[in-house]
């Protein structure tokens, strides 16, 4: 999945689980996943090298494609 920078829209490179990092203008993100249907955090789950989502909040798995991708600007300093 190709994620871009909010500010100049240019493609972010990875630098950790949910960690991005635009270098063009030095900005750092973290990739916060949601529930489409209840907007709540998901629970990243991982096995045999598949990714899916636990939902607590409607109490059941979710696919990757259906997850909600948003990235917060980490604050520096």
């Amino acid at each position: 999945m190709q994620l871009l920078c909010t500010d100049c829209q240019s493609e972010l490179q990875r630098s950790g689980e949910l960690k991005r990092h635009c270098a063009h203008c030095d900005n750092d993100f973290i990739l916060h996943v949601d529930c489409a249907e209840c907007a709540q955090p998901l629970q990243r789950l991982k096995a045999c090298g598949a990714v899916s989502f636990w939902c607590d909040q409607c109490n059941e798995l979710k696919s990757k494609s259906t997850a909600v991708y948003r990235l917060v600007k980490q604050d520096v300093g």
